[in-house]
């Protein structure tokens, strides 16, 4: 497994290896890697010739009362867990090396990032589309890896790539969880274990508005209304969003139809925002679905 911090480095050993005719698949992370990273590093293995997984903790996601100073880092054992997946380059660069200088572009998609967690993180999307465009740039991957947990994430990455036609195939990988439920997340770490035990709750939620979706209720108060029941009966939990969306547009929906919706919930337990999300399943999937 090749470690490199730099551009130039990255680009060399890429250009080889599709000089070669190898296929490129890149798994963008902030590190502080888990088991839903690995799932992203072993799906681009099986897809393609050669896995790049990066590791920045970009700076221009995060606002100015955020977390930036204090989202975990462990570089060694995120280099240990790449090698156990097959991971063959690690791109760990600094902010230097991706802003050299203040940077003065920016890749804004309208209408998606500043809805839903956008409304309450002012410029995070635009933060996120900007360095993920750098990093197919710099890497110019066949295919790219991410998490469905980041839900919102992903539809804006794939309206980025489709309206600046983007070569790169953007692929959605499902949530992972933990043995309860939990959906895998780098700040599952700052939980306490109180706060841990409760966190639960939310794919208990959204659990059960699957069921009741899977069970013929397709309105979307009475989902949204269940779900928001259960969380708010966990005194350690802090709703900050429900939301019942429309797959591809994150437009909310007041009753599920024949287009695929998503249930997204983001919840402060302690200091710590978690975000999950469900798609529901269509009218007419049935119990057996």
């Amino acid at each position: 497994m090749q470690l490199t911090s730099t551009i130039s480095a990255l680009r060399e050993r890429l250009d080889t290896e599709r000089a070669a005719g190898r296929s490129v698949g890149l798994v963008p992370t902030m590190g502080y890697l888990h088991q839903g990273h690995m799932a992203l590093a072993e799906r681009a293995k099986r897809e393609n010739d050669i896995v790049v997984l990066t590791i920045f903790v970009n700076p221009t996601q995060f606002g100015p009362n955020e977390d930036l100073a204090t989202y975990p880092r462990d570089l060694p054992r995120d280099l240990d867990l790449c090698r156990a997946h097959g991971v063959d380059v690690v791109f760990a660069p600094d902010v230097a090396e991706i802003y050299p200088e203040p940077i003065r572009t920016h890749v804004e998609v309208e209408g998606l990032s500043d809805v839903l967690i956008g409304r309450h993180r002012p410029g995070h999307f635009r933060g996120v589309a900007t360095v993920v465009t750098k990093l197919f740039n710099i890497a110019e991957p066949h295919r790219a890896y991410f998490g469905e947990k980041d839900f919102q994430q992903l539809a804006v990455i794939r309206r980025m790539a489709r309206d600046l036609s983007v070569r790169t195939e953007i692929i959605g990988v499902a949530t992972v969880r933990e043995a309860d439920g939990l959906a895998a997340s780098s700040r599952n770490a700052r939980l306490t274990p109180e706060d841990r035990a409760a966190a639960v709750v939310i794919s208990r939620a959204l659990d059960a508005a699957e069921r009741a979706a899977r069970s013929g209720e397709h309105d979307g108060a009475q989902l949204l209304a269940g779900a928001r029941a259960l969380i708010e009966a966990e005194p350690r939990a802090r709703l900050q969003s429900l939301d019942l969306c429309d797959a591809q547009t994150l437009e909310p929906l007041e009753r599920l139809s024949d287009r695929p919706a998503v249930l997204l919930v983001t919840a402060h337990f302690g200091q710590v925002l978690l975000i999950d999300q469900r798609v529901l399943p269509l009218p007419g999937a049935g119990a057996g679905a």
